[in-house]
């Protein structure tokens, strides 16, 4: 599975995680830093398999339900809430 990560931004703090219903090899996660994009391109698809390598904070919110979302940052910030019908 794939997730669609902002890649270029996971400098930028806090680091965001939305998941929506998974479809097309797609996980239904997606996650960036600093502020939300429109941007075509904002996202680009990465196997699941890499992340524990260019983002290993995210690690423990991957289980969680379509519909959650959370925020962290590196002082060691962190909330999680579910959100029905959250948009990508």
């Amino acid at each position: 599975m794939k997730a669609g990560l902002a890649l270029g931004t996971f400098h930028l703090m806090p680091i965001r995680g939305v998941r929506v219903v998974p479809e097309n090899g797609v996980d239904g996660w997606y996650i960036y830093g600093g502020d939300h994009s429109e941007d075509a391109d904002f996202y680009k698809p990465v196997h699941q398999s890499h992340l524990a390598e260019l983002l290993p904070q995210v690690l423990p919110y991957l289980a969680l339900a379509p519909g959650y979302n959370f925020i962290i940052d590196d002082e060691g910030y962190e909330d999680v809430w579910y959100e029905p019908g959250t948009p990508a």
